[in-house]
Order: structure tokens, then sequence, then C-alpha cells
């Protein structure tokens, strides 16, 4: 895993570096937002008090719709696709050539300060220069908020009110519902014609993957993430993503995971360990991309590599139906197309 650090970095910080894909087995309940914050839906400006209950189990609260919001950039990117604007963002940003990095979706980042783009970096004086009125962000660990460094937790949540969106413990549909619910809560129009044709199309793509994984029953897929001296297979009931795949019927490798529960490591002379019709790869930034890993004899060897059969995989959607739509048909195309090669 990219710059893995033992002890303080914790498991949330393993998962940043690249190798890890969700925290958690178990799905959560996901709280309902208040009623007074989403119930309309209409987009239209709400005067008085705004509240919103995130899934922490915390009502964020405000005199009025926040209007000066921070978040972090995939959950940015999610708003944006409701028509919701942030001022600023933290998280994986931008790419080491200052293009938009994948978690940045539609986003013009050109048009919001950016507070942190690695783990562990967040800058609270530009924070505070912002005038913030609402940072939100997602939720791996309960009560852990994604890329707020612990170091400097307490004077950024002190500036304005946060809200906690879980990205683990839950699935797709469910995360999506509550990153609208938030975003109408913030005054987007949810039923506008924009949002209900993206989620007519990612029904119909969840029903694609579906009857693609009902006509191809053997075929395995295996989640993977590359770092220079480590494979990480992981395992699927552990992610919001992968675990509503496994739900729409596509069969999972299950590696032997370790302590932690989420994932197993693999030296490269090991990557043969178990077998896979389909390979799915991490694609962010943080970790290595099957280009850069023609050098390791091992890899060039597997059978899904030989078959042509490794398909990027988004390990941290972007929660709109716009966003996640493609993610299920790409996976649904990879399935009706691949071999058993196995």
């Amino acid at each position: 895993m990219p710059n893995l650090r033992t002890s303080p970095l914790s498991r949330r910080g393993l998962l940043a570096a690249g190798g890890a894909v969700g925290l958690g087995a178990a799905l959560a309940a996901c709280g309902d937002s208040d009623a007074k914050s989403s119930d309309s839906g209409t987009g239209a400006e709400k005067s008085g008090p705004w509240s919103f209950k995130d899934d922490r189990g915390k009502t964020a609260e405000a005199e009025s719709t926040p209007k000066n919001i921070v978040a972090f950039i995939g959950v940015a990117a999610a708003l944006h696709d409701y028509g919701v604007q942030v001022k600023g963002v933290f998280g994986p940003t931008r790419t080491s050539d200052g293009k938009a990095d994948v978690q940045a979706g539609d986003l013009d980042i050109s048009k919001v300060e950016v507070l942190g783009n690695v783990w562990g970096e967040f800058n609270v004086e530009k924070y505070a220069g912002l005038a913030p009125e609402l940072l939100v962000t997602a939720m791996w660990e309960k009560d852990a908020l994604w890329y707020v460094p612990d170091q400097s937790k307490d004077k950024i949540l002190k500036l304005a009110p946060s809200v906690a969106l879980w990205a683990a413990q839950t699935t797709v549909p469910k995360a999506i519902q509550r990153h609208e619910d938030l975003a109408a809560s913030l005054g987007a129009d949810v039923k506008a014609k924009k949002v209900t044709d993206a989620k007519a199309a990612f029904e119909k793509a969840a029903a694609r993957l579906r009857a693609a994984a009902k006509s191809q029953p053997n075929i395995k897929v295996l989640v993977g993430s590359a770092s220079q001296d480590l494979f990480y297979v992981s395992l699927a009931k552990t992610s919001a993503d992968t675990l509503y795949f496994q739900e729409l019927g596509v069969k999972f490798v299950e590696p032997k995971v370790n302590d932690a529960g989420f994932f197993e490591e693999l030296s490269w002379e090991n990557v043969d360990k178990y077998d896979a019709d389909i390979i799915m790869m991490d694609n962010r930034s943080s970790a290595l991309q099957p280009d850069a890993l023609t050098s390791k004899p091992t890899w060039a060897q597997l059978p899904a590599v030989k078959a042509g059969q490794v398909v990027p995989r988004t390990t941290e959607p972007i929660y709109s139906y716009d966003k996640c739509a493609p993610i299920l048909d790409a996976l649904a195309e990879a399935i009706e197309k691949a071999k058993k090669v196995a």
C-alpha cells in the first residue's frame, strides 16, 4: 500500500492509502433526515431554521439554509450532480499533473478552494477564511470523519456544523438516498427531470447487472488494489458498492482477511492465490493501475489478465444516480462478455 504506516494511521488511513475497500461487514441503519429539512424535495428556498440528522445520529443546525459549504471531494461531486455548489473541498482533488482526480466527478475544481489534497492535509486557516456554514464528509467507520485529520478535528468542528454520511456499512441505493436527502435539505430540486432520468438509468443498469450475473453464474470476480509491494484482495461485503453487486447476484472471491477483517494482503509472488475470471482494480490515484504492473511477471500470468478481463473499480463512488448508473453498466458489460478462465 503506498505510504503505508503503522499504528496512528489507523484503518481509515489504511483505506485512504489505497488497499482497503470499506469498513464494517454489517449493514447499518442510515438515519432519516430531519423532516423539516428534506420532506418536500422541491428545491424551493426555505425560510427559517435549517436542520439535518446525519448518519452518526447527530443533527446539524443553522439559522438558515447553509450556503458556504465545504465538503469531502466525493461528497461535493455528488451534491454538484443535484445542483448544490460548495465553496471548498478536501481529499483527492488534483492528480500530480494538475488535472481533476477521478473523485471530483463533474466538479470544476478551478472554482473551489482546495483545503487539502492528500491524507492528513487540511488547511484550517483557509477553511476559516471561507466563513463555512456547513462541513460535509463521508464516514467509513462510525463517528470518524473521512479526511478530517484527527489532530485538527476539534478546531475544524468548532467553525461550523458538520454532517457525515455512510460510505460503508450501507449499499449504493441507500447511500445515494442519503446524499439526495442532504441535497434536498440544501435547496436542490430532487424531482427535476435530470435527477429522475438519472434514477431511471440507474434502475435500468441495476436490472442489467442482475440479469448479467444470472446469465453467467460461474463467473467469479476478484476485488483488488495494488501497491508496489503488496496486492490487496478485498472482501465484497465490507463496501457499499461490492455489497450491492453481491446482492444483485455477482459472485466474488472471498479472501482470508487479516485481523481487521476487510482485506487480505498478498505478496506479488502469491498474487495467484485465488482463481478469478474478472479482476476489478481500484481506480483511485493512490493505487497502482494495471498499466503500471506490466513489470510484475506474476500479474501478467493471471488468467484474467491474459484474457483481458481486468476492469477499473470505482472504489469510492460518487453517490448520485448519475455517477453510479455507469458503474453498474460497466460491470454488467464485463460479466456479459466474460469467458470462464479461472
